[in-house]
């Protein structure tokens, strides 16, 4: 079996006069979750439409499961567009027979699978309903049911959390580790990058349509180092963007990611802190991965 269960070699995409996507490169590995990151505007969803077939790139190659794209490969691939798109005068229960049909799913299967998804996403009251008679929230919440009802053995997820509620939020994200655990593979986009650090075995960044950053999120942190500190605290922090040791803050109003200069002085940093502001906590760490994607982005801004 191919070790990847999606490999992109060197796709290029013109519009006009604008190139969406400049010889980007990724392989994601059977059972591995990717997050594919940048700015809006950076190419990701056109590199997601690309592996669809939705648009094709004007060169490179494209496999799935190790294979070129071909219609028989869809039953075999869940895809969640970033445009959200459900017809509305149907019933839900008739939506499910729709895509599960579409999927190859008999109708049983789709009603028996349908009922047990529904009932995870509180949604089984709503069988006969119309998706008119959904909120937005409730429909993207069917969008991704109608994604993943086939059990594919590669998703595509373009921002699988926009639209939803903190609540939501976890609940695709623990169906999205429950699929990994099922050896499914995974690409998802996604601008919480929160939830990206806690999902991802690998990333891969791109900018300006080019590809910025590619591997583990171990890799990246460790090419970062373990120069940062995390503090909890109350009081005003202004002073500490002025300290000659600290080279970046970022900071949240009750917490701060600071970057040192050298690691080292971190117990000065603390004595200076503890004198100045009350300081509920206080952590060396490795740089987040909000932390490496604003860098990237500002790197890319300033060429």
């Amino acid at each position: 079996m191919n070790n990847f269960a999606l490999e992109l070699e060197h796709l290029v995409k013109d519009f006009a006069d604008k190139r969406a996507v400049d010889d980007v490169s990724l392989k994601v590995k059977h059972g591995e979750i990717l997050g594919l990151l940048g700015p809006n505007g950076a190419g990701k969803t056109t590199t997601m439409r690309m592996i669809m077939n939705i648009i094709a790139p004007d060169s490179g190659t494209i496999k799935i499961l190790g294979e070129h794209f071909s219609e028989r490969l869809k039953e075999k691939i869940g895809y969640l567009p970033e445009e959200r798109g459900l017809y509305r005068k149907m019933k839900v229960s008739e939506i499910l027979e729709f895509f599960g049909e579409l999927k190859g799913m008999k109708p049983a299967e789709i009603k028996s699978k349908g009922k047990e998804l529904l009932k995870k996403f509180s949604l089984e009251q709503y069988w006969d309903k119309k998706v008119e008679e959904l909120s937005k929230g409730m429909a993207q919440k069917l969008q991704f049911i109608v994604t993943i009802i086939h059990s594919p053995d590669l998703l595509i997820l373009d921002e699988p959390f926009s639209g939803l509620d903190p609540l939501n939020i976890e609940l695709v994200k623990d169906i999205i580790l429950e699929k990994k655990k099922e050896g499914i593979s995974i690409i998802f986009s996604t601008h919480l990058m929160d939830y990206a650090e806690k999902l991802v075995d690998a990333v891969v960044m791109i900018d300006k349509g080019k590809k910025v950053l590619d591997g583990s999120l171990s890799e990246l942190k460790a090419e970062f180092g373990a120069k940062f500190v995390r503090v909890n605290y109350e009081g005003d922090s202004s002073f500490v963007a002025s300290l000659d040791y600290v080279k970046q803050v970022r900071d949240y109003g009750n917490e701060m990611e600071i970057e040192l200069g050298d690691i080292a002085l971190k117990n000065r940093l603390l004595k200076e802190l503890v004198s100045r502001i009350s300081v509920n906590g206080f952590q060396v760490t490795e740089a987040s991965l909000n932390h490496i994607f604003i860098r990237k982005v500002n790197e890319g801004a300033a060429t």
